[in-house]
């Protein structure tokens, strides 16, 4: 089935207070597909200052109810919630890839976690315990609880539209704290599906707010609102670091999962068959529009000559093409102004004299002219002062760098600003163990590719890449909630 062939356009409405309502200004915005410019997926209302904050002050106004709500009740609508995507894959999978371009099997196995991920949280909203201490104080219990925080804000990127919100809202609701959440413009549909299930699985009103429109106005006016105790973000490291200042200034509690530029580091003993297969899962699935993307592949050099021409070969194979084809792996950028960052930086690599041995141009041929498809980029002869090997570039660009042995690799894998994601490639498990523990970031892994997050474990970034507070898993738990000690002397004792 052709992009071209789904032309239905939905008409999305923010959710405040329990009711889908339009802004007050009556102002609209598209939601394209950037496999076919001329398809508009779904219109949506175009949110300010008005909006956000009667979203907030809903969110504040249901937050007593369902922070005092029996955990296996706030659990159920998760469950539900879960029940209503699973219900819904096809379709929700389908608008998914016309208004992100993401490869359809790829599009759905994202929905699937969304909803693994309700279910996952749904299980620790029962689950949350505090400890029982020895108190110095003859008679008294002491003991701690975790309560939730209150109204909590989500921002979240276009890159991955559903999964992101979902690792949020699901365990900021299973906690008993209220969300105003607001997605990104470019993709805004998948949110408003997740949001829309858990509206249908009996969401108390104004628990969950969904607010659309630009980030200065509606995001500006969430981290800034009072009423808002926690701020979860993910963006790129320079709006996110201007979030993290704005909420800690008025003592918010703020998570910002930000950029990366990681390495995936092949030794002169790596499966070569297998050290291509992780680059290019790296580097290309998602059209390498992920934080945890591979951008910097680094070599040893006994090994560097053979593998960069296994890459270059295995890189011109990929199908790229329309992303509701099955067999598509590369699908288009988000958008014109993203395809033009991409060309730009496959420019700047040029001028700095690294050498593009494929790829890099706008595809135009056929169907493809209608989208904005780049052709999948690898540039040899990368260096560690170039901008392509220091700049976060958000497309289908991987460098090789070459290195001298299993230090010099660590270190030119820790010669970056970020620390979000590094894999190695090695049949040493001395070497896998040493590298965990030198390499500078929050997420390794170890002969799989620099992708790749699970929802029962912590995941987030070091230096620029991230906050101290972690997502997922128990630390999800953890940033949602704030520890309670209470010293209880019964009457009489």
């Amino acid at each position: 089935m052709s992009a071209r062939a789904v032309q239905t356009t939905r008409e999305c409405l923010h959710l405040i207070g329990g009711r889908w309502v339009p802004s007050a200004s009556g102002q609209t915005f598209e939601d394209r597909n950037p496999a076919n410019a001329a398809d508009v997926v779904a219109t949506f209302p175009v949110g300010g200052r008005e909006e956000a904050t009667a979203a907030v002050e809903a969110a504040a106004a249901a937050y007593p109810a369902w922070s005092h709500e029996a955990p296996n009740r706030r659990a159920a609508v998760l469950l539900r919630a879960a029940a209503v995507l699973r219900g819904r894959l096809e379709e929700v999978t389908r608008d998914f890839v016309r208004e992100e371009g993401k490869p359809i099997t790829e599009a759905r196995a994202e929905v699937l976690r969304a909803a693994e991920v309700l279910e996952y949280f749904a299980g620790e909203a029962p689950r949350m315990s505090g400890e029982t201490l020895p108190s110095s104080r003859p008679g008294v219990f002491l003991y701690t609880l975790r309560r939730p925080l209150g109204v909590v804000g989500v921002i979240t990127p276009w890159n991955f539209p559903i999964a992101i919100p979902a690792w949020k809202i699901a365990p900021a609701l299973a906690c008993g704290n209220t969300v105003v959440f607001k997605p990104a413009s470019q993709a805004p549909l998948s949110g408003w599906y997740l949001a829309q299930a858990l509206h249908e699985a009996g969401l108390p009103a104004g628990v969950l707010n969904l607010v659309t429109g630009p980030g200065g106005a509606v995001g500006g006016t969430i981290i800034d609102h009072p009423a808002v105790r926690a701020i979860s973000f993910t963006g790129s490291t320079e709006i996110g670091t201007r979030v993290y200042q704005a909420g800690s200034q008025r003592t918010a509690r703020v998570q910002c999962e930000m950029g990366g530029k990681n390495p995936l580091v092949v030794l002169a003993d790596a499966d070569l068959d297998l050290a291509v297969r992780l680059a290019v899962e790296g580097a290309f699935s998602g059209t390498g529009q992920k934080c945890t993307a591979t951008s910097r592949v680094i070599v040893e050099r006994p090994v560097h000559d053979a593998f960069l021409r296994r890459l270059v070969e295995a890189t011109r194979a990929l199908v790229v093409g329309d992303p509701l084809d099955e067999r598509t792996f590369v699908g288009p950028t988000v958008d014109e102004a993203q395809m033009a960052k991409v060309l730009e930086y496959v420019e700047i690599g040029r001028r700095e004299g690294a050498e593009l041995l494929c790829g890099g141009t706008r595809l135009t041929e056929g169907d493809l002219g209608r989208g904005y498809f780049v052709a999948p980029a690898v540039f040899a002869g990368v260096r560690p002062e170039m901008r392509i090997a220091r700049e976060e570039i958000f497309g289908p660009v991987v460098g090789v760098m070459p290195a001298e042995d299993f230090d010099d690799a660590v270190a030119l894998a820790n010669q970056t600003q970020f620390g979000l994601s590094a894999s190695i490639v090695t049949g040493s498990l001395a070497r896998a163990h040493a590298f965990t523990e030198r390499v500078e970031a929050g997420l390794v892994m170890v002969n799989l590719p620099t992708v790749g997050v699970e929802y029962q474990a912590p995941f987030g970034g070091t230096k620029a890449s991230g906050t101290a507070f972690k997502e997922q898993g128990k630390a999800a738990v953890e940033f949602y909630t704030e520890t309670r000690t209470v010293a209880l002397r019964p009457a009489g004792a």
